[in-house]
This record gives C-alpha cells, structure tokens and sequence, in this order.
C-alpha cells in the first residue's frame, strides 16, 4: 500500500504531533481541525467548543517502514481514550478522542485498534469513529509546535510525558 494518512485526534494537536514526530516512517504531522461544520475556522473559533471540530493531526506514513497498526497503537498510547471530551485539564469537545477514517478499509483499521486499546486501558474507550470531513490546517504557529517551544511550561508538563510514552513502548520505530 506504502504511503497514507491517518487523520486522529486525541487532545491537544501538539502532543500528537510531538509524538508522531518521532517515529521512523512518517514523513508529515499536519495540525489541522475537522468534525466540525464551520467552514475554514480558526484556532480561536475551534477553542471555543462552539465550531465542533477537533484539534486534529493528519499523519502520512509509509507502512512498508512503519505499519499502520504501530501508527494507531502509538495513538491509544499518547492519550486516554476513555476521557469523554477532554485530556487532563484541556476540556471540550474539541479535545475528544477521535479518529476520521478517510475510507472503509481505514475504518475497519480504526475499529480494530479501539478493540485492542480496550485490552490494556481500564475503562472504557470513548473514542469516537467519524466521517472524515473537510480538513483545515491549523495556523503555522501550531505547526510542529513543541520543536519550536520545548521550553514552553505545556509542552513540559503535557507534552513530553506523552513524548516518553511512545518512545519507551515504540521503541524499534523511533528515527
């Protein structure tokens, strides 16, 4: 198949990018927004609650490097799929743990790794399955954020705790 996209949210954009940064085998981690019906919004209007959509990543990786199953594994890994609307103190729904498959074999990718994060989470995943919808970018600023401000006290605290995470459990994958 080689290269894809993953579309995934799962809290703040940052952490996910962050984090997906840090693997062998994917060459883009887009910040963007989706699931929501205001067209074109921005970062303001998404943190609001008001627009519905996510802070998202788009992931593009290449399964012959790394495969699709790492990709998801390590996303039920850099969050808690079983906070309904929020990650730690960010709370909203534009903070829920989502995944946007653009198709039905990505569903069905997406449905199977839900299944196999409800084998080591205690509780119950929330994660919502939704219709990939249009896709706007978040502004640069968002773009790559954490490598711009490693120093910053959120990517301290939030941040690099998730980093950790995927770097201690995909550790063959790391670059």
């Amino acid at each position: 198949m080689a290269e894809q996209t993953f579309v995934l949210a799962g809290g703040c954009f940052w952490c996910l990018d962050a984090a997906y940064r840090q693997l062998r085998g994917v060459s883009e981690v887009l910040s963007c927004y989706t699931g929501g019906s205001t067209p074109h919004p921005t970062y303001e209007q998404v943190c609001t609650g008001r627009t519905g959509h996510a802070e998202a990543v788009a992931v593009t990786f290449d399964d012959a490097v790394i495969p699709a199953r790492v990709i998801l594994d390590a996303f039920f890994t850099m969050h808690d799929p079983t906070q309904l609307n929020r990650q730690g103190h960010d709370v909203g729904t534009q903070y829920r743990s989502a995944m946007f498959p653009a198709d039905a074999a990505q569903r069905a990718e997406f449905e199977g790794a839900a299944l196999r994060a409800a084998e080591w989470w205690p509780g119950e995943i929330v994660t919502t399955i939704e219709p990939l919808g249009e896709i706007t970018p978040a502004e640069e600023a968002h773009q790559d954020f954490f490598a711009k401000n490693p120093t910053q006290g959120y990517c301290l605290a939030v941040a690099v705790p998730k980093v950790n995470k995927v770097r201690a459990a995909f550790a063959d994958y790391l670059r």
